[in-house]
């Protein structure tokens, strides 16, 4: 056994006074130890497209406004590889078009049988919705007028083309139309020498390509919405909503042209604790909190409580809906 300088023995309780001295001296001699941060991950997209400055906006202001939080942005494939961050946890938050959100949690996405059942929306952000462009002096007067023409529906693979399908198949007509597999821009010209009879674009207005299309030619605009409603579309892919492209949006286009969108959403892991997602959604859907987002992105002017639960046909996070119901919003079943 040890022994000290008077040459007593060292008890266990010498040495337990003994360390809880040295630990006393080591605290009161450290400075203060700041409370520990949390650290989550917001999922966006490739940079400089809409979804990264989205999640880049709402990253910056909830690490602003959340005491003792710090939201990070990621960059991204996009929809389907933010929706996979969120269901594994490599992200907290994300954001997802509510067709891949609906069908993920199904396991119907494309090549992908895995059901993603651990990501919830949040809130509808903006829409991204189908405009159908044809020449004004075609003879084509409704989506039906289309059997047997070439129709631009976008890259092969895109969502542009999926959506273009979906839309198609609905009518009995994509079978019947000769779709042709290229990009916007390049559709818009295809359709200004008329190598292509109709042009698909689904994305959110004003588009660059339909102005260019609308800029060199007299273009007419069909309305997609009263065709999808005589189809299949609604039944097979409720997550499609109603959106009214507004008259003047395009050269020529003097007219409302009433269309479907899909919607892109603020989603949030399962993971997360309600508090920590009702907190989240007070501070982006406060007052000051819309004003910041509105000035982030163009889009984000869809943002607001009226519009909150719009295209959502998936379960809503528990966090976020203690906010929607307390601003007197109704959640239909399957939001619950």
């Amino acid at each position: 056994m040890q022994k000290a300088r008077t040459g007593r023995p060292l008890t266990r309780r010498h040495v337990q006074v003994g360390l809880a001295a040295l630990v006393l001296a080591v605290v009161a001699g450290a400075p203060a130890v700041e409370a520990q941060t949390e650290r989550l991950a917001f999922s966006g997209g490739p940079d400089g497209g809409t979804f990264q400055f989205f999640s880049n906006g709402m990253a910056t202001l909830l690490s602003r406004n959340l005491e003792g939080v710090e939201v990070s942005n990621m960059a991204s494939a996009g929809s389907v590889e933010n929706l996979r961050r969120v269901n594994s946890q490599d992200a907290d938050f994300g954001i997802v078009y509510s067709g891949d959100l609906f069908l993920g949690r199904e396991g119907r996405l494309t090549d992908d049988p895995n059901a993603y059942t651990n990501v919830h929306a949040v809130a509808y952000l903006y829409g991204a919705p189908a405009h159908l462009v044809v020449l004004d002096d075609s003879g084509i007067e409704s989506v039906q007028d289309l059997a047997d023409e070439q129709v631009a529906v976008g890259p092969a693979g895109s969502g542009a083309a999926a959506s273009a399908q979906r839309f198609f198949e609905s009518l009995d007509l994509w079978d019947k139309i000769s779709p042709q597999f290229i990009g916007y821009a390049q559709g818009a010209s295809a359709l200004g020498d008329r190598q292509v009879d109709a042009l698909w674009v689904f994305a959110g207005f004003p588009n660059a390509s339909v102005i260019q299309a609308a800029s060199t030619n007299d273009v007419r605009l069909l309305q997609v919405y009263e065709a999808a409603g005589e189809g299949t579309l609604f039944t097979d892919h409720p997550y499609y909503s109603q959106v009214t492209i507004p008259a003047g949006t395009y050269p020529g286009v003097d007219y409302d042209v009433v269309s479907i969108q899909d919607s892109a959403l603020w989603v949030a892991g399962r993971h997360l604790p309600e508090d920590r997602v009702q907190s989240a959604v007070e501070v982006v859907y406060s007052e000051d909190g819309l004003d910041f987002m509105h000035g982030v992105a163009k889009a984000a002017q869809a943002m607001s409580v009226d519009s909150a639960l719009n295209g959502i046909v998936t379960p809503v996070h528990k966090g976020a809906q203690a906010v929607w119901i307390e601003h007197g919003k109704t959640l239909s079943d399957a939001q619950q």
